[in-house]
């Protein structure tokens, strides 16, 4: 039996590059080289078709670590609550006071990149503090 490797993370979307962009900032992720042959994704996105061009985008971990984060471009918008969201840890290991400070300096920090506050789950007998976001195109995440 065979064991999965690497998981890629897909976002149907309006704007790739945008919001991937958003992402590299939010996880601390880069844009991977242009395919060879090219200088730059600019280049590449003007050698698609039209219907092509600004499909997609992609970000990785630098560290090789976390998971391919891939931007689709999809007619419809969103509608519903997702069905899957990514938990941004930035309270790992921290309780009560502190980390309710950790995520709110994190969420701080990403308001002015265009992130949405949705609301705070205080913790319980069960769970740790969370706070709940959208990114910018309304996906819901949760900084833990």
């Amino acid at each position: 039996m065979t064991s999965v490797k690497q998981v890629q993370v897909t976002f149907d979307c309006a704007e790739p590059e945008r919001v991937a962009r958003f992402w590299c900032e939010v996880l601390g992720y880069a844009v991977p080289p242009p395919p060879e042959g090219f200088a730059t994704w600019n280049d590449f996105d003007r050698s698609l078709p039209p219907e092509r061009q600004g499909s997609a985008f992609a970000c990785m971990d630098p560290s090789g670590v976390g998971p391919r984060l891939f931007f689709q471009r999809v007619p419809e918008g969103k509608v519903v609550k997702n069905r899957l969201h990514l938990c941004v840890r930035v309270g790992t290991g921290l309780v009560g006071e502190e980390r309710l400070a950790a995520l709110e300096a994190e969420c701080a920090r990403l308001l002015p990149l265009g992130a949405t506050r949705l609301r705070l789950l205080l913790a319980d007998e069960e769970n740790e503090s969370c706070l709940v976001m959208q990114d910018i195109e309304g996906n819901e995440f949760c900084l833990d």
